[in-house]
């Protein structure tokens, strides 16, 4: 799996029209506190089980890419769970899985407040909200 920071994603995403972004926050998290625009959201686990079903993760994913040779960027909150879920896609045989370094939100700073070390809004990078 390769690890990009979230400038570097945005630049592959402008570079690449190929690239598919997953969100892979529960739906209610990519709503209210924001999204890359053009990220498709599909969980890697849902609210109220917050049970990853690996399986069904990659079949999403599958079906929405169309293939598993396109290239496949991950984002969450932090960059922890986008690891999980892009081990799931690497041992499903996805060729090209990225995660987003630090996800959307970043790392936690003192104050235990994200947003506010690293992270894609922090860059100041492109996102909306519903």
């Amino acid at each position: 799996m390769q690890h990009l920071l979230p400038r570097e994603s945005w630049a592959l995403m402008q570079a690449d029209p190929e690239v598919l972004m997953i969100d892979i926050r529960m739906e209610i998290e990519s709503m209210y506190v924001g999204r890359p625009p053009g990220a498709h959201n599909i969980p890697w686990y849902e609210y109220p089980d917050f049970t990853p079903d690996p399986a069904g993760f990659c079949s999403s994913v599958e079906a929405e890419a169309g293939s598993k040779d396109r290239p496949i960027l991950l984002l969450c909150r932090s960059g922890q769970r986008s690891v999980d879920a892009g081990n799931a896609l690497e041992a499903a045989g996805f060729r090209r899985v990225i995660n987003v370094l630090h996800g959307f939100e970043g790392d936690l700073n003192a104050a235990f407040h994200r947003s506010s070390v690293n992270g894609w809004r922090f860059d100041k990078l492109p996102w909306e909200q519903m």
